[in-house]
């Protein structure tokens, strides 16, 4: 365990060190700079804000910098946002996407996997074919179009839910619904395939050929191995739903981490858009280690390392 944690460690920096270094130099490649504008700025003005935040110095030099600020919790400024941090904007925006993707994780492992497994329980039947119908729309849906469909039905039409803002557990609805339709519909997908493969197996046949009850076959022999792969896809998905959605978080105007990511993009705020990146790639590379951790004690035959 100890030198599989190790290993992990190891990669997960190195991976790390890769994103940042990656993202520095392709945020530096891409021409004009944080301070170009439609109207010019004088020269003078430009060569002064660019002696401010030590972008005068030799491309090297910066890229050492930065990797010096990151190992002491430092992801700069912002170039845009006077006297703002990077770290205090993901301070600001982490805890708003977090908890509205909490919801949204939460509510798609409530009815994802009971759906697909009811799915594969019922192959062929009506309620498969039901789950399967409603599985396919939800992955063929973009979640900005069902944003804009939630915002048309209820709020511009009903009139019973606000279309924009987090002031109340109303405000969560149609995010929540929006940021989780495609993972939803593909947990209930992948749950259901996972599940009718595994009650082809042997063991299975076996357990039942024993007289065990339907609940215990499934409940205690057969979903434990069928959730492997939602896992495996689920560790990732949380990584991405809690450090914001950009789109949703814009259509329904919530101040989470996607609001600075795409200003930054707009503004050409290099600072910012790394430090979105850095952070999402450690949270990202957290959770697959979380993941690995899991699958031991999903299944006991697999072995932490292998």
């Amino acid at each position: 365990m100890g030198r599989f944690l190790l290993n992990r460690v190891v990669s997960m920096f190195v991976t790390l060190w890769l994103v940042i270094t990656l993202t520095f130099f392709l945020m530096h490649a891409i021409p004009g700079g944080p301070f170009t504008r439609e109207k010019a700025l004088p020269p003078a003005v430009i060569k002064a804000l660019e002696a401010k935040y030590n972008l005068d110095q030799p491309l090297w030099n910066q890229y050492t910098d930065y990797l010096g600020g990151i190992m002491k919790g430092d992801l700069g400024p912002s170039f845009q946002k006077v006297g703002v941090k990077v770290t205090d904007m993901i301070k600001a925006g982490f805890p708003v996407s977090g908890k509205m993707g909490g919801m949204s994780v939460f509510l798609i492992l409530l009815l994802g996997v009971p759906a697909g497994i009811i799915s594969a329980l019922k192959n062929g039947k009506w309620q498969d074919q039901t789950i399967r119908v409603l599985a396919t729309l939800g992955i063929t849906i973009p979640g900005f179009v069902l944003a804009t469909i939630l915002i048309f039905v209820f709020s511009a039409k009903l009139n019973v839910l606000p279309s924009f803002g987090l002031k109340s557990w109303k405000h969560y609805i149609m995010p929540v619904i929006a940021l989780s339709g495609y993972s939803l519909a593909f947990v209930a997908r992948l749950t259901r395939s996972s599940m009718l493969e595994v009650l082809q197996q042997d063991y299975i046949r076996t357990a039942r050929a024993k007289g065990l009850s339907e609940f215990v076959v499934i409940g205690k022999h057969a979903l434990k191995n069928a959730l492997i792969p939602v896992v495996t896809y689920v560790g990732p998905l949380i990584a991405g739903i809690l450090t914001g959605s950009f789109v949703v978080e814009r259509i329904f105007a919530i101040p989470g981490m996607g609001k600075y990511f795409v200003e930054s993009v707009g503004n050409r705020d290099y600072t910012v858009l790394m430090g979105m990146t850095v952070f999402y790639a450690l949270f990202l590379v957290i959770m697959v280690l979380v993941v690995d951790l899991l699958y031991g004690l999903i299944d006991p035959r697999i072995k932490v390392g292998e």
